[in-house]
């Protein structure tokens, strides 16, 4: 049977790196356009699956038989004898405002992406062994700025947009250490590209088909990131009584130094496109270094009987560590978000259809890395979602999460951002490799 195990984590490995690194569908999109995304390297997605999402992001002490855990590598071991295949799709909708001379400008987007796809499966009775695909971080921004030049007449136009993000391919074992006690790791392939670029010109001529036109300067960056980073999590869960049963864990990324190069280009172009000089190129394909900081994440919550679930989570980040390709501050700050989150279904042994609905809410609490003046933004949301049963045990679902929250507030120039964000997930449940019984 280990020999069967062993083949098939080799085969799911290759094919999970080959698709990482040929299908687009899977390559990191954003979730519409996000200023803030231009900083280190993009935003973070949620580590959890849409089953976490509804109830604030909890999910570093807490798992279910039904769902996979992808917050805590330890918890896997808490799965049964079923494989778990899940699918989440994620989109988002948000209005952006900023105090800008006086007056305050708006503008609405959308963004929607594929969140995730997982599979995971026993090894034996104490260890279950997971592989997932997922987007790790986005960068989607698009500014514009004018100002006025010293000592001219004129206006000068600045344009800065990014795309891209990072990617990861992880491959995660959770191992039943004791009865109530789990131990579990992560390995995971870190992959992608993000792309910045500004543009600066001097706002005299803006006819692009004759006379003499603007020269515009423009920068491209490049960077491309490949490397594997790591993640250690633990679990407890003592009985309390024959009901209840009180869950901790914890998990530790450590800090890593992840291989990228990087690519630094100057032009001059007309403003119809002509090539006024030679691209100035004063790095290309550059090794490097980017420095990913050190987090932490602790929770706790208390169940009852696989009916009744309420808990918190706390986590943080030392962003202030990052480091980019060329070693370089990030500008960053220290981040930390506080989690929590309630789960009930009414009766998880009734044949009630009604009865096997599991319904959630959450609330969370996020204090970013990125500061504004000075001030640090804040990020404060609240979440349901609801889990239907599907299938002929009704051991499969469908989830649906929806968070609304805001980023940031109008002081100063920082920019608020409201969002919707809806998440619709499916975890489908088999039991393999099933000895065959013969009357």
């Amino acid at each position: 049977m280990l020999r069967i195990y062993k083949r098939i984590r080799q085969t799911l490995t290759h094919s999970l790196l080959a698709i990482a690194a040929s299908s687009p569908v899977v390559m990191a999109q954003g979730l519409g356009n996000s200023p803030y995304s231009a900083l280190g390297i993009g935003e973070l997605y949620n580590e959890g699956n849409v089953t976490n999402m509804g109830m604030g992001g909890l999910g570093i002490s807490n798992a279910s038989p039904f769902y996979l855990n992808m917050q805590n590598p330890a918890l896997l071991a808490r799965r049964t004898r079923f494989t778990v295949f899940e699918v989440g799709l994620m989109g988002q909708s948000k209005s952006l405002s900023q105090n800008l001379n006086g007056s305050v400008q708006n503008q609405r987007d959308f963004g929607g992406n594929l969140g995730y796809l997982a599979l995971a499966f026993p090894a034996n009775s104490r260890w279950n062994m997971s592989l997932s695909l997922k987007p790790y971080t986005y960068v989607d921004y698009s500014t514009s700025q004018y100002r006025p030049i010293p000592g001219t007449i004129y206006e000068g136009q600045y344009s800065y947009t990014g795309r891209g993000g990072l990617n990861k391919a992880s491959f995660a074992n959770g191992v039943r250490i004791t009865k109530n006690l789990y131990v579990g790791a992560e390995a995971a392939f870190v992959f992608g590209n993000i792309t910045n670029a500004s543009n600066s010109r001097v706002l005299i001529n803006d006819n692009t088909s004759s006379g003499v036109q603007d020269t515009r300067v423009s920068r491209l960056n490049r960077a491309n990131y490949s490397d594997i980073v790591w993640k250690l999590g633990a679990a407890w869960r003592p009985k309390l009584s024959e009901k209840w049963t009180l869950n901790l864990g914890a998990t530790y990324d450590p800090q890593t130094r992840v291989n990228a190069s990087e690519t630094d280009i100057y032009q001059q172009t007309s403003l119809g496109g002509s090539i006024i000089s030679t691209s100035d190129t004063l790095r290309l394909n550059a090794s490097g270094q980017a420095t990913l900081p050190q987090r932490t994440h602790f929770g706790i919550s208390l169940e009852k009987n696989n009916t009744f679930l309420v808990g918190v989570d706390v986590g943080f980040q030392q962003w202030a560590k990052y480091r980019t390709v060329t070693d370089q501050p990030g500008n960053l700050a220290n981040g930390m978000s506080i989690a929590t989150g309630m789960e009930i279904t009414p009766k998880a042994t009734s044949t009630r259809y009604r009865d096997l609905i599991t319904y959630r809410v959450g609330f969370q609490y996020n204090r970013l890395p990125y500061r504004v003046e000075g001030t640090q933004i804040n990020d404060v949301n609240a979440s349901v979602g609801v889990s239907l049963p599907l299938g002929a045990y009704l051991v499969n679902h469908v989830t649906l999460s929806v968070v609304g929250g805001q980023r940031g507030v109008l002081t100063g120039t920082q920019i608020k951002e409201q969002y919707v964000r809806m998440a619709l997930g499916f975890s489908l449940n088999d039991w393999w490799f099933r000895k065959q019984v013969v009357d």
